[in-house]
Protein backbone atom coordinates (compact mmCIF):
# COMPACT_ATOMS: atom_id res chain seq x y z
CA UNK A 1 0.00 0.00 0.00
CA UNK A 2 3.04 2.63 0.67
CA UNK A 3 4.55 2.13 -2.58
CA UNK A 4 1.29 3.20 -4.29
CA UNK A 5 1.34 6.31 -2.23
CA UNK A 6 4.65 6.80 -3.01
CA UNK A 7 4.07 5.96 -7.05
CA UNK A 8 1.22 8.56 -7.10
CA UNK A 9 3.19 11.21 -5.34
CA UNK A 10 6.21 10.78 -7.80
CA UNK A 11 3.41 10.93 -10.53
CA UNK A 12 2.49 13.95 -9.14
CA UNK A 13 5.75 15.69 -8.55
CA UNK A 14 6.22 14.48 -12.36
CA UNK A 15 2.89 16.04 -13.58
CA UNK A 16 3.52 19.44 -11.27
CA UNK A 17 7.34 19.43 -12.31
CA UNK A 18 6.80 19.20 -16.03
CA UNK A 19 3.77 21.38 -16.45
CA UNK A 20 5.32 24.33 -18.49
CA UNK A 21 3.78 27.61 -17.27
CA UNK A 22 3.94 31.30 -18.35
CA UNK A 23 4.00 34.35 -16.12
CA UNK A 24 4.25 37.63 -16.41
CA UNK A 25 7.74 38.77 -14.90
CA UNK A 26 8.32 42.00 -13.00
CA UNK A 27 10.58 43.95 -14.41
CA UNK A 28 12.79 46.91 -13.15
CA UNK A 29 15.10 49.53 -15.21
CA UNK A 30 18.89 49.66 -14.60
CA UNK A 31 18.57 53.38 -14.05
CA UNK A 32 15.30 54.55 -13.29
CA UNK A 33 15.70 57.96 -14.35
CA UNK A 34 17.22 57.48 -17.56
CA UNK A 35 14.61 57.78 -20.41
CA UNK A 36 15.92 54.46 -22.56
CA UNK A 37 15.05 54.64 -26.65
CA UNK A 38 13.76 51.34 -26.46
CA UNK A 39 10.96 51.18 -23.98
CA UNK A 40 10.61 47.45 -22.50
CA UNK A 41 6.72 46.62 -21.79
CA UNK A 42 6.97 43.02 -20.23
CA UNK A 43 9.12 39.86 -20.03
CA UNK A 44 8.05 36.12 -19.93
CA UNK A 45 9.96 33.22 -19.40
CA UNK A 46 8.67 29.99 -20.28
CA UNK A 47 8.51 27.87 -18.76
CA UNK A 48 8.31 29.52 -15.16
CA UNK A 49 9.96 27.94 -13.19
CA UNK A 50 12.96 27.09 -15.75
CA UNK A 51 13.73 23.32 -15.21
CA UNK A 52 17.21 22.41 -15.27
CA UNK A 53 18.21 20.42 -18.50
CA UNK A 54 15.79 21.66 -20.63
CA UNK A 55 14.79 24.53 -22.47
CA UNK A 56 13.67 27.75 -21.84
CA UNK A 57 12.38 30.61 -23.41
CA UNK A 58 12.87 34.60 -22.09
CA UNK A 59 10.59 36.51 -24.40
CA UNK A 60 11.11 40.53 -24.21
CA UNK A 61 8.28 42.98 -25.21
CA UNK A 62 9.93 46.09 -26.58
CA UNK A 63 8.86 49.45 -28.50
CA UNK A 64 10.76 52.02 -30.33
CA UNK A 65 10.64 55.19 -31.99
CA UNK A 66 13.92 53.99 -34.13
CA UNK A 67 14.86 51.84 -36.86
CA UNK A 68 17.00 49.60 -35.46
CA UNK A 69 19.40 48.26 -37.64
CA UNK A 70 22.02 46.24 -35.95
CA UNK A 71 23.18 45.63 -32.49
CA UNK A 72 23.68 43.45 -29.30
CA UNK A 73 22.02 42.20 -26.88
CA UNK A 74 24.24 41.58 -23.61
CA UNK A 75 23.22 39.07 -20.66
CA UNK A 76 24.79 38.68 -17.48
CA UNK A 77 23.10 36.44 -14.70
CA UNK A 78 23.72 36.37 -11.17
CA UNK A 79 22.83 33.87 -8.55
CA UNK A 80 22.72 35.35 -5.23
CA UNK A 81 25.46 37.88 -5.28
CA UNK A 82 27.81 35.61 -7.72
CA UNK A 83 27.59 36.46 -11.35
CA UNK A 84 27.48 32.94 -12.86
CA UNK A 85 27.41 34.02 -16.57
CA UNK A 86 27.73 35.95 -19.67
CA UNK A 87 26.57 35.69 -22.93
CA UNK A 88 26.63 38.36 -25.77
CA UNK A 89 23.95 37.69 -28.89
CA UNK A 90 23.47 39.69 -32.13
CA UNK A 91 20.26 41.58 -31.69
CA UNK A 92 18.87 40.19 -35.87
CA UNK A 93 19.04 36.81 -34.48
CA UNK A 94 16.69 37.64 -31.58
CA UNK A 95 14.03 39.84 -33.54
CA UNK A 96 13.61 40.34 -36.92
CA UNK A 97 15.79 43.51 -37.97
CA UNK A 98 15.48 46.03 -38.04
CA UNK A 99 13.44 46.68 -35.00
CA UNK A 100 11.59 49.53 -34.56
CA UNK A 101 8.26 49.96 -33.07
CA UNK A 102 6.81 47.03 -31.43
CA UNK A 103 8.45 43.58 -31.23
CA UNK A 104 9.91 41.07 -29.29
CA UNK A 105 13.43 39.76 -28.67
CA UNK A 106 12.69 35.98 -27.94
CA UNK A 107 16.10 33.52 -26.36
CA UNK A 108 16.35 29.97 -25.79
CA UNK A 109 18.72 28.29 -23.26
CA UNK A 110 18.96 25.07 -22.16
CA UNK A 111 20.40 25.28 -18.55
CA UNK A 112 23.21 22.15 -17.77
CA UNK A 113 21.28 19.63 -15.08
CA UNK A 114 23.77 20.21 -12.30
CA UNK A 115 22.31 24.11 -12.39
CA UNK A 116 21.82 24.58 -8.53
CA UNK A 117 17.54 25.60 -8.14
CA UNK A 118 16.87 28.84 -6.53
CA UNK A 119 16.55 32.58 -7.71
CA UNK A 120 18.56 34.52 -9.68
CA UNK A 121 18.63 38.03 -11.89
CA UNK A 122 19.15 38.63 -15.25
CA UNK A 123 20.49 42.24 -16.31
CA UNK A 124 19.84 42.66 -20.21
CA UNK A 125 21.55 45.30 -21.76
CA UNK A 126 20.61 46.10 -25.46
CA UNK A 127 23.31 48.48 -27.09
CA UNK A 128 23.11 50.12 -30.53
CA UNK A 129 25.57 49.78 -33.34
CA UNK A 130 27.82 52.35 -31.65
CA UNK A 131 27.47 50.47 -28.42
CA UNK A 132 25.32 53.00 -27.18
CA UNK A 133 22.82 51.85 -24.79
CA UNK A 134 19.40 51.57 -26.13
CA UNK A 135 17.93 50.09 -22.81
CA UNK A 136 18.75 48.29 -19.89
CA UNK A 137 16.57 45.69 -17.64
CA UNK A 138 16.56 43.44 -14.82
CA UNK A 139 14.30 40.91 -13.93
CA UNK A 140 14.37 37.43 -11.80
CA UNK A 141 13.51 34.01 -13.00
CA UNK A 142 13.50 30.13 -10.51
CA UNK A 143 15.12 26.89 -11.30
CA UNK A 144 12.82 24.35 -9.80
CA UNK A 145 13.61 22.31 -7.06
CA UNK A 146 12.58 18.98 -8.53
CA UNK A 147 13.84 17.50 -11.85
CA UNK A 148 11.91 15.27 -14.00
CA UNK A 149 14.23 13.48 -14.40
CA UNK A 150 15.78 12.51 -10.97
CA UNK A 151 11.89 11.38 -9.96
CA UNK A 152 11.71 8.32 -12.55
Amino acid sequence: MATIHHLLLAATLLILASASTAAATAVEYCNKGRDYPVKVSGVEVVPDPVVRGEPATFKISASTDKSITEGKLVVDVTYFIFHVHSETHNLCDETPCPATGEFVLASQQTLPSFTPPGSYSITMKLLGDSNEELTCISFGFSIGFVNPVAIS
